[in-house]
């Protein structure tokens, strides 16, 4: 396994992969450190983990978009407000964990 250093938002991270993968994952990291300097800046204020989740929410914006806009719904398929309510309770839950995941490697970077 190697190790590659990321500088996202002027922090550094340390993520392991697998040997030959350095390359795609620094590039990967540069896309996120982009999108995460683009969500701070359009929505000043933001702590470390919201604006990691704006990050991410716009390069799946963007990943939908290069898959010509192809929703994770078929169009076809009606959604009730039950479902959207689930969807959106889901889209909460999953943003509390990433601002978790994000709190505890905020944690881990000050203890190091």
């Amino acid at each position: 396994m190697a190790e590659v250093r990321l500088n996202i938002v002027g922090r550094e991270y340390i993520v392991t992969c697998r040997d030959g993968e350095e390359q795609r994952l620094l590039d990967l990291g540069t896309m996120v450190d982009s999108k995460a300097r683009e969500a701070g800046g359009s929505a000043g204020g933001l702590n470390e983990s919201r604006q990691l989740l704006f990050a991410a929410l716009l390069l799946a914006d963007q990943l939908n978009e290069a898959n010509g806009g192809v929703a994770m719904v078929p169009a076809n398929k009606a959604i009730d407000e039950q479902t959207a309510l689930k969807m959106a309770q889901s889209l909460e839950k999953l943003a509390e964990r990433v601002e978790s995941f994000a709190s505890g490697l905020e944690q881990t970077s000050q203890d190091a």
